[in-house]
């Protein structure tokens, strides 16, 4: 656990991605999760080691598949953001180091 009491995953995902010259590119990426979702995926953050030219979709469908039914659900009402910009095109690639938010609606006002 890190010092809010979170607990933080590293997860890799594999994929045949060759980069340039035929060597693997991977690059590592962090997704923290909000609200709904931080329940849904029973963690706060994960980083994840990926293939080189890895998009958001990519992640999207990876913490899905890896945290099950309950966070795909939140997944698809949720708003992400890419280093704190919003993303409006999920085939944009993430670079090394990217953060992906996972922000559930929220209510308030």
């Amino acid at each position: 656990m890190n010092r809010m009491g979170a607990t933080t995953v590293t997860r890799s995902l594999e994929a045949p991605f060759r980069g340039a010259g035929g060597i693997r590119t991977d690059i590592t990426a962090t997704v923290r999760y909000f609200a709904a979702a931080k329940a849904a995926a029973g963690t706060a953050t994960e980083t994840m080691t990926l293939p080189g030219g890895t998009t958001v979709a990519d992640v999207v469908a990876a913490v899905a598949a890896d945290h099950g039914e309950a966070l795909a659900r939140v997944l698809g009402a949720c708003s992400l953001l890419l280093d704190g910009r919003a993303v409006h095109d999920r085939d944009e690639p993430l670079p090394d180091g990217a953060t992906v938010d996972v922000l559930p609606p929220f209510a308030g006002g």
